[in-house]
């Protein structure tokens, strides 16, 4: 079982910045997958970014596309999500994500996941 937890999030002005941090459970962090998500009120859940467990490989949504980086930290079982030049769109809760199937294709979908945390709330004000 792994768990996943979720810091970083809170109210920001547009242009601003945030980190969002996902700490995860177990020995074998280096083995998963990592992915971030987020869900705006009255919308389906949505990808964000991924990161391949070798490799360090990332994949994008094009809506954050140059203004968000996914990183990880396998030394102390975190992935990181920096947010710059926010905007009002990007308010959403900000889901953290884990697969452990070792495929070296970047995973998109909410389904090839089988591990979330909690959610962390971004808001960003006009």
């Amino acid at each position: 079982q792994v768990q996943l937890v979720e810091s970083g999030g809170g109210l920001v002005q547009a242009g601003g910045s945030l980190r969002l941090s996902c700490a995860a459970s177990g020995r074998t962090f280096s083995s998963y997958t990592m992915g971030w998500f987020r869900q705006a009120p009255g919308k389906e859940r949505e990808f964000v970014a991924t990161i391949v467990w070798i490799g360090g490989r990332t994949v994008y949504a094009d809506s954050v596309l140059g203004r968000f980086t996914i990183s990880r930290d396998n030394t102390k079982n975190t992935v990181y999500l920096q947010m710059s030049s926010l905007k009002p769109e990007d308010t959403a809760v900000y889901y953290c994500a884990a697969t452990m199937d070792r495929t070296l294709v970047p995973r998109t979908s909410t389904g090839a996941y089988e591990y979330w945390g909690q959610g962390a709330q971004v808001t960003v004000s006009s």
